[in-house]
């Protein structure tokens, strides 16, 4: 089974728009399709930016639900090695730590070019629409 984490901007845009791949793979949480990681500093991020005022069309408390299931419904990797700096964004770098600790096979992320530098770690970075393609060849 595929192992990933999910890219801050991948939950903003699934929560802007119903209509993308990013909302796609946000509704397939939980299906037993794929397993998510998630840490408690990326959790703290997707707090930050989630609750910023018209960040999304979501009141805080319906966000806070929102990542309280994304919680409940991953796996829980705590952060044993620091793989920094590797990459260009020290929030990006947050980002691989978690896949690289929770043995992830991917980053899913719209900011691909920025996690050229994952691969050696054996964690690809790909778009929503592009996961979502490799889990339908897997589930038609």
């Amino acid at each position: 089974m595929k192992r990933i984490v999910i890219d801050t901007n991948v939950l903003v845009a699934a929560l802007r728009s119903r209509r993308g791949a990013s909302f796609r793979l946000l509704q397939w949480v939980g299906t037993g399709r794929f397993e998510h990681v998630v840490s408690v500093p990326l959790v703290m991020e997707w707090e930050s930016v989630m609750s910023r005022p018209e960040m999304v069309p979501l009141s805080v408390p319906l966000v806070q639900d929102v990542i309280d299931y994304l919680c409940a419904s991953a796996i829980h990797q705590d952060i044993h090695f620091l793989w920094r700096p590797r990459l260009a964004d020290p929030k990006d770098d947050m980002v691989l730590e978690a896949a690289a600790n929770g043995g992830c096979d991917t980053v899913v992320t719209h900011n691909v070019r920025d996690f050229a530098a994952a691969r050696p770690l054996g964690v690809l970075a790909l778009t929503p629409a592009e996961f979502l393609c490799c889990l339908e060849e897997n589930y038609p």
